[in-house]
């Protein structure tokens, strides 16, 4: 196993370094002068002279003077030693930048993951064993009309009820303004605000994770080996929980891999509607702005998150199953 891990190391350094030379690529060629936007446009007018010496002396400081392949050494090698660059947009290092979303989509994000696979996974299991029961028919209709309602659907009708009708969560933003709470009271109002976020998308999600774990669990509950283990006689918990299940975490463990990646992503849907602060909302501004460095250095996060994420997820699958041999 350290000989596959080594290896999938390995590749996984090749792979970063190649996706980093097609992103940088993509981003030079995308329209735009980064150097133009530290500059006060108005300059032009007034003195064009001491806006051309204003241009020049930006491009020098964003490296921009140099022929790209310098460029693209230049970059990389801050990166890898944590220098990310400059926000053009913020006037700052990317770093700062992204620091602050990063933890907000965090916490919203990891919330919502313990809570969707803490009521999908017990709500599939009982489904699926009681295939065709009243709960399953309530259960599949309910998540058919979950999966064709869109995100921002849902957020606005939460925002309707629980916001406009009883009025029990703020509508916005990630703390009371002009408010100085201190200790408790100020976590009491961040999580005041965080919690119709966190329902949104939870119930947003509910549908089709529910839907996923239900069709796994039917599959394996068809199989000989579950047959066998009955008539074995086997207690039905046994059964459902310590064979049926757990060969059914192969699907389950590739899709929370899956969401355990995205939670770094943020919601572009969820924090514009509710004006969150997140990783989301950061990368759809920076992009609007031409703010490469903090694009570029945000996506080429999740390059290597996601490499790792794959890694996980196949090591995963050999702790679930012992049959499947990694090699």
């Amino acid at each position: 196993m350290l000989r596959y891990i080594l290896k999938r190391l390995m590749y996984l350094v090749f792979v970063f370094f190649i996706l980093s030379i097609i992103m940088f690529g993509i981003f030079k060629m995308v329209p735009g002068d980064p150097a133009k936007m530290m500059i006060d446009p108005e300059l032009a007018a007034k003195d064009p002279a001491k806006y051309q010496a204003a241009y020049e002396q930006a491009k020098k400081e964003l490296g921009l003077d140099k022929p790209i392949y310098v460029q693209y050494a230049i970059w990389i090698t801050k990166m890898l030693t944590g220098d990310f660059g400059y926000s053009v947009q913020y006037r700052m290092p990317v770093v700062n930048v992204i620091k602050a979303p990063m933890v907000a989509t965090l916490k919203i994000n990891i919330i919502n993951l313990i809570l969707v696979f803490a009521i999908t996974i017990p709500l599939g299991i009982a489904t699926a064993v009681r295939k065709n029961s009243i709960l399953d028919n309530v259960v599949q209709v309910v998540t058919v009309v979950g999966v064709s309602l869109p995100m921002f659907i849902i957020a606005l009708l939460g925002i309707y009820f629980f916001c406009v009708k009883i009025q029990i969560f703020p509508i916005s933003g990630m703390e009371t303004p002009g408010a100085n709470f201190t200790g408790m009271a100020k976590v009491f109002d961040e999580l005041k605000h965080m919690a119709l976020p966190i329902i949104v998308m939870t119930l947003a999600s509910l549908a089709s994770i529910t839907r996923y774990v239900r069709g796994a669990m039917i599959e394996v509950l068809r199989m000989d080996f579950i047959r066998t283990a009955r008539a074995k006689g086997l207690r039905e918990k046994v059964v459902i929980y310590s064979h049926a299940f757990r060969n059914a975490l192969i699907p389950v463990v590739t899709i929370m891999t899956a969401w355990f990646v995205g939670i770094f992503g943020g919601s572009i849907v969820i924090e514009s509607t509710f004006l969150y602060n997140g990783m989301g909302q950061v990368l759809i501004t920076s992009l609007r702005q031409q703010d490469f460095a903090v694009v570029l250095t945000m996506n080429m996060f999740y390059v290597l998150l996601s490499l790792v994420g794959n890694l996980v997820m196949d090591l995963s699958y050999m702790l679930v199953d012992p049959r499947v041999k990694l090699s």
